[in-house]
This record gives structure tokens, sequence and C-alpha cells, in this order.
């Protein structure tokens, strides 16, 4: 038993070295990025494998510019779209945490429901009930912190992490830079990624000529770009550009 629990012993001890190790790594990675622009993601290097896997070739757009080369109208609108308040939090806003919490657990059983009440007179709608939407509370730190380094899976290891690396990124890096990194590695469409490779493929202009209505149009992409790039001039993609260029004008910058 003793050379059991010895064993044991020396497990965690190795699984808590390999952590702290992780953890060294994550943080030398983001001290460099105080002067050195990160080549790539973690998201855009699984992007680029399921690319060339399906199609075998890699369309890819990404340019990186730097913060004066990025519109002001750009940073308003994505900070009023995504994350208000960016320039107060420390990286996590944990009150916009619990309200998605919430909205998640009332959505899974609005689904529960309607999968129970149609399972039983029509099989045939009950197996159609799309999976509940999953609403995030993430801010842009957060945003950042998943795509540079993680995968897209969802657990509650991968979210601690998450945690972790974002309170690494607040504290090493300004809200400049992390707001620099985030506009010109963030994904814009199918292999397009940065403000400047989607300024160029969405309005042929340069990323510091951005409009305020053509920022919010952009902004509004954000949370599911795949989709709305297929009609980037909808009439929702529109009409939500348009509230967020009505709030631009309070948005505080870094």
């Amino acid at each position: 038993m003793k050379q059991i629990g010895r064993s044991l012993l020396r497990l965690a001890a190795l699984l808590l070295l390999g952590v702290l190790a992780l953890q060294l790594y994550f943080a030398a990675r983001i001290a460099l990025m105080i002067v050195v622009a990160p080549q790539s993601t973690s998201f855009q290097r699984s992007e680029a494998w399921r690319l060339a896997m399906e199609s075998g070739r890699i369309n890819w757009s990404q340019q990186w510019v730097d913060d004066q080369n990025l519109s002001k109208n750009l940073k308003r609108a994505v900070i009023a779209s995504e994350d208000a308040g960016f320039v107060e939090h420390g990286g996590v806003e944990w009150d916009a945490l619990e309200k998605a919490w919430a909205r998640n657990q009332r959505e899974e059983q609005r689904v529960v429901k309607r999968a129970q009440a149609s399972k039983p007179s029509n099989p045939a709608a009950a197996s159609k009930l799309r999976e509940p939407k999953v609403i995030g509370g993430s801010t842009i730190s957060q945003q950042l912190a998943k795509n540079l380094f993680l995968s897209g899976e969802r657990n509650l290891a991968r979210k601690g992490q998450e945690f972790i690396i974002t309170l690494m990124l607040e504290a090493m890096l300004s809200k400049q830079r992390i707001l620099e990194i985030y506009l010109n590695n963030v994904e814009w469409g199918e292999g397009v990624f940065g403000a400047q490779a989607a300024a160029r493929h969405y309005f042929h202009i340069d990323a510091k000529q951005l409009s305020p209505a053509q920022a919010a149009r952009l902004a509004v992409m954000l949370p599911a770009p795949k989709r709305f790039e297929k009609r980037p001039a909808s009439p929702y993609v529109l009409a939500r550009a348009a509230t967020i260029e009505a709030r631009m004008g309070a948005v505080e910058l870094p």
C-alpha cells in the first residue's frame, strides 16, 4: 500500500510540474508578444488544416497592420459590439458570464421541453430539434486567449485554462496591444483573418480607411463570420450595424 501511495504522489507531482510548465510556456509566449506580433494562432492553424483536408488547398488572406493603421471606427465598433466594458474590466466580466450561463440553461430547458412534447406525437419533428444555442459572455481578452492557444472544445478544464491565459494577457500586455493583436487575428470569413484582410475582402480598402458604417458591419460579423459572409449586407446585418454605429460615439478607446 505504501508503494502505491508513493507512486500516486509521484504521479501527482509530475502532473503538477507539467501544468506549471505549460503555464510558464504560455507566459513566455505572451511576454514575447509585447514586442513581436504572433505569426499565427491555434484557431488559425486548425482552420488551415481543415481547409487543406477538405479542399486540398488553402485560400488564405491575412496581413498584419500596426495599431496606427487600424481604423478607430473599427476599434470602437468591435468594442461596442463585443465587449463594452473592455477598457474597465480586468479580462473577465463575471456578471456577463453569469447571465450567459442563465440564458444557456433556460435555452437548454426549452429545447428539452420541446423534445418531450414532440416525441410522442411527432417523432419526425422531434428528431429535427436543434441543440440549444450556446450564448457566450466572453470578453475580447478571453476570445484572444482562446484563439491564440486553445482548442474549440468546451469543458471546464479548457475554460479554466482560458481564464488563466486571459489574466496573463491582461497582466503583461496593455489594452491597446490586446486589441491590436485581436483585430489582426480574428476571423472575418472563410480564410479571411484580421482587419486588413476583411477591409480588402468586403470593401476593397485598407483597414485604416473604414468608415463608421463599414466598421459596424464588420463588427456584426464577428460572432458568426462564416454565416454572415454569405450575406454581408443582409437586412439583419445592416440593422444590427446601425445599432452598433449609434453606440460607437460613447466608446472609450484604450
